[in-house]
């Protein structure tokens, strides 16, 4: 899904100002649109850019200021990106405003001749001017207590302190009355709020003898608290009135409402609101009973306690909205996922995520954690090195130190050897990475290039058809399909297309939001920031807007599709929403639009089954449209329509949609009906879901849903095609591919109010990341990354070696062990013209052997008898397939001798099925149950099988086996007396010229 490729940036962070003194940047902070960062020395802060990278804007703090207000701790963004908070080893908190200054450009261009000019062309995200900003001092806020946690909010400021430990906020400093907009938001601000923690005023706190080490809030409202005792909070700040309850209270009672919830420096009045914190423990642990009584007794004594550490104590934590979980990063080192709490259920329990680490070095502990703006992964940094991680839990890349010799003198990527902190940039494209100052004081600023699966921007089922990965400024797709056989399972074969996008389109709607692949693999669609461009493998042209200002006139949201030659764009232009049409055939303009289909909400994903086009709107409705080619043009005709009101809680969580219609709507159904009896696919925030229509009495179509996975990274439905695998359905977990065989006739088992789970027919556990699934070859396709150091290299190289897995053995086996043996033998029909299919049943008898005498060994008492079994099925569908002699023998050579017994009781004798070789002239396959009937004691003194199959392969002139023989018959019997009486059976020798050499 994502994987690091080519070599990483290195930014120089010391300024090339006049001067200045270099020092160690201590934090850095991205910007809530992450366009711009900021670094924080000891007494200075610089304003970087992301794209391109380079300094925007200095200020140093003088060394009265460092005096007076202590050095730089922390710098925070405000939610508008128009301040900037500093956080002061003196608990001061200083705030820098940051001015956008229009029509002035930061650097200036040198001047430089036409000529020269075209060979210095902008790269991705640089065709913009680089804006000016200016940093001023607004002024310094003297906070009470020890500050250890700064998070700014649009109308106020929320900070925790040790001494006393407490959570306070200050309203931001108003300076122009004269602003109606946010006056009176502001005012019902105005005022010190300070909340204790204790059991008075935080009750849900599980230990209120804690402080508030961190607090987090992310762009989607989402807040935690993590406290000193290492446990991590969901919490939320709530408004409330207590004017009408204040007559009834005593004046004690009073006191302890207007202190015990908030104590403000405005007087409180009765029509003034209080405010109060709502929360609950979304990381919890046991403390041992050992240290609890040690604690307790020490309390009791007046001691300090016992310097206990929790090894799941949470020093970081990450939220991920889009697919309700929580990562959590530990001071041990160790991450753990946690779903969502909900209202009326137990607390989730938490999945420890396994982290590589093949030369058991020190991670140290986590630093920092950030999900991907889509969500899919997670990049950690540890002290001691870095990885990220798919939202289901695999490693995709990591980093802990290098693994060959390198020079360290000249070794510039240090964040192999420990991160202090990190964020993805607008995209996803590129992972900021900071490294510690104890490993080099300048260059701490790295950026690592991503190159990542086309799904993650639109879940379509055409980009999961093929392999297509997205960079930063070209698309990757798989050609491996359109190869013969064994190009495909060679993991040396180049089998990528790199196609890059055009210079003059990417140089200013960098980053690429939404890329997709037609059927057929030979048409691209991209579409970045503004506009879109679409590219052709047959002719090798990409074909762009002409009239600039119609390209930057609308934002494709909602996503791409290709129908054969015309491109399906949902769009948003000037707040209104269209899906529009264009055709390949024809020049991108306005004038050439196919067609224009007005919406009344924006789109959030769109899908293509055959003719038929799904569109979900952000009003949690889904329309049906059917696609009409007239004489002229083509159009869109609207179906129907139809509500998931109470069924989808959050429209924006969807993330994948299909659906399957029945075999009789399919051949005698109009297609104006499909909605109604059409079974729906989508990934929900990570969850598989199949909802089925349900008719009442009033004909209103209702649905059940039936719940197939959770945490689903990839799926991918096949709607028509190969036997069982029709109306198949796979997902993929971040461990295992999950398959639902026909999920169209798979049955609900739960009730209608109640959303019913259904267990996969086939798992399949994969050693690398799965990107597509080429039905036709049997093969599942994926990627996983390397990372390569040189010792005359400076730095580490990245990219991704493709790898595949072979599918087949997986499905045949669940119909064998089924009782499908017909079922079994017209799937495989389907795949025995290819090169590896007898590979592919080799395999599946390997594995049922196994497993059956693992079980054996387990349990002698379940032992099967010969009847009975899953082998005696195998075997009966390996008899459908010429293969089936060879498949036996080599499964017998790979495997232990105690096997054999049980094996050849339902195969046959052995040597029975070496002479059906030697009567179907099979003698290579001969030879090989040769060996068979040595290791069993079957061969006679005299070896007259071993001569009979010599005399065969002299005839058919094989020399080859002849040697094999020969080589044979000298292994058993170091005496040579066999070897000689073979030659004297035989006309070899009297063939002694005609022999190969």
């Amino acid at each position: 899904m994502y994987f690091p490729t080519s070599a990483a940036r290195q930014l120089l962070t010391v300024p090339a100002l006049p001067d200045i003194t270099a020092e160690p940047v201590l934090r850095f902070e991205a910007s809530p649109r992450k366009s711009l960062f900021c670094l924080l020395t000891r007494s200075s802060l610089t304003v970087w850019r992301v794209r391109p990278s380079a300094p925007l804007a200095h200020i140093s703090r003088s060394e009265t200021s460092l005096i007076e207000h202590g050095d730089n701790m922390a710098a925070t963004w405000s939610p508008d990106g128009s301040r900037i908070v500093i956080q002061t080893a003196m608990s001061y908190l200083i705030l820098v405003t940051v001015d956008y200054v229009p029509d002035a450009s930061v650097y200036q261009p040198s001047h430089v001749g036409p000529s020269v000019q075209r060979n210095f062309l902008p790269g991705p995200g640089e065709g913009m001017p680089l804006q000016s900003l200016s940093l001023a001092l607004e002024g310094v806020i003297c906070a009470e207590g020890q500050v250890l946690s700064v998070s700014p909010r649009k109308n106020y400021i929320i900070f925790s302190t040790s001494s006393p430990p407490s959570v306070q906020r200050i309203p931001w400093p108003v300076y122009d009355e004269s602003e109606v907009e946010e006056q009176t938001a502001r005012r019902s601000l105005i005022g010190h709020d300070t909340w204790i923690l204790n059991d008075h005023e935080l009750p849900w706190l599980l230990d209120s003898d804690v402080t508030v080490t961190k607090i987090l809030h992310s762009i989607s409202g989402a807040e935690t608290w993590i406290t000193s005792d290492g446990r991590a909070y969901f919490v939320r700040l709530q408004e409330s009135r207590y004017s009408e309850n204040v007559s009834e209270l005593d004046e004690g009672e009073t006191d302890k409402v207007a202190n015990g919830t908030s104590r403000s420096s405005t007087d409180s009045s009765g029509s003034q609101p209080y405010y109060y914190w709502e929360g609950t423990c979304v990381h919890n642990f046991e403390v041992p009973r050992w240290v609890q009584k040690q604690r307790s007794t020490n309390d009791n004594s007046g001691r300090s306690s016992s310097s206990y550490i929790e090894p799941r104590r949470a020093v970081a934590i990450a939220v991920n909205t889009r697919f309700s979980l929580i990562a959590v990063g530990t001071g041990s080192g160790s991450i753990e996922f946690t779903s969502f709490p909900t209202q009326d259920e137990p607390a989730p329990t938490p999945k420890a995520v396994e982290i590589p680490n093949p030369y058991n070095r020190s991670s140290g502990s986590v630093t920092t954690m950030e999900w991907s703006s889509d969500g899919y992964v997670l990049a950690v940094g540890w002290t001691h090195g870095w990885a990220i991680f798919s939202v289901g839990g695999r490693c995709l890349a990591s980093g802990f130190g290098v693994e060959d010799h390198i020079d360290c003198d000249r070794f510039q990527d240090t964040f192999m050897h420990g991160v202090e902190n990190l964020f993805w940039a607008p995209g996803n494209f590129e992972l900021v990475v900071l490294t510690p100052s104890r490993i080099k004081l300048d260059g701490q600023v790295f950026i690592l290039p991503f190159a990542k699966s086309a799904t993650t921007c639109q879940h379509s089922p055409d980009n999961t058809r093929y392999a297509f990965l997205q960079m930063d400024d070209r698309a990757l797709v798989y050609r491996g399909a359109e190869q013969p056989d064994m190009s495909v399972i060679n993991p040396e074969s180049d089998v990528w297309q790199h196609i890059k996008i055009p210079q003059p389109y990417l140089a200013t709607n960098w980053p690429i939001r939404y890329s997709t692949l037609s059927s057929d693999g030979r048409l691209i669609a991209i579409a970045g920031r503004r506009g879109l461009v679409h590219y052709s493998s047959t002719s090798g042209r990409w074909k762009i807007f002409a009239n600039i200002a119609q390209e930057q006139a609308f934002t494709v949201k909602g996503g791409l599709l290709w129908f054969h030659h015309v491109l399906i764009a949902a769009v948003e232009i000037s707040k209104s929403y269209q899906i529009r049409l264009y055709s390949r055939d024809m020049e991108l303009s306005n004038q050439n639009v196919l067609h224009r289909e007005v919406l009344m909400s924006p789109v959030i994903i769109l899908s293509l089954v055959d003719n038929s086009l799904l569109v979900y709107t952000a009003d949690n409705m889904l329309s049906h449209y059917l696609i009409i080619p007239t004489a002229d043009t083509i159009k869109l005709h609207l179906c129907g329509s139809i509500t998931f009101d109470g069924i989808i809680a959050s429209p924006s969580a969807v993330r994948a949609l299909s659906w399957m219609i029945p075999n009789a709507q399919k051949q005698l159904g109009d297609p104006v009906d499909d909605l109604a009896v059409a079974t729906v696919l989508m990934v929900v925030g990570g969850q598989l879901v199949l909802l089925r229509p349900r008719k009442s009495g009033t004909q209103e179509v209702n649905y059940d849903m039936q719940i197939f996975a959770e945490r689903i990274e990839f799926c991918w439905i096949h709607l028509r095609g190969i036997g069982a695998l029709e109306n198949s359905l796979w997902g993929y977990d971040g461990q295992n591919m999950r398959v639902w065989l026909n999920a169209l006739a798979i049955e609900s088992s739960g009730s209608a109010n109640e959303p019913s789970s259904v267990k996969e027919s086939v798992s399949i556990p994969l050693d690398f990341y799965p990107l597509s699934v080429l039905m036709d070859k049997g093969i599942i396709i994926g990627a996983e990354h390397e990372a390569a150091t040189r010792m005359n290299l400076p730095f580490v190289m990245f990219r991704h070696a493709t790898s595949s897995h072979l599918f087949l053995h997986h499905v045949l086996r669940y119909h064998l062990e089924s009782g499908q043996v017909k079922e079994a033998v017209t799937l495989a029909k389907h795949y025995q013209h290819l090169v590896f299919f007898a590979h592919a049943l080799e395999i599946l008898l390997h594995t049922v052997v196994e497993s059956e005498s693992t079980i054996d060994s387990e349990d002698p008492s379940t032992s099967a008898s010969p009847e009975s079994g899953t082998l005696v099925a195998v075997i009966e569908f390996l008899d459908h397939f010429d293969a089936s002699l060879d498949v036996v023998v080599r499964c017998a050579r790979k495997t232990e001798m105690t096997r054999w017994k049980r094996l050849f009781s339902i195969v046959g004798n052995p040597h029975a099925l070496f002479e059906t070789c030697l009567a179907s002239r099979r003698l290579r396959t001969a030879g090989s149950y040769l060996l068979v009937l040595h290791n069993l004691e079957q061969l006679d003194e005299n070896n007259k099988d071993a001569v009979r199959l010599l005399n065969c392969a002299v005839k058919a002139q094989d020399w080859q086996l002849c040697r094999e023989l020969l080589r044979f018959l000298h292994s058993i019997d170091d005496t040579g007396k066999a070897l000689r009486h073979a030659l004297s059976e035989t006309s070899l020798v009297a063939q002694k010229g005609d022999m190969v050499p």
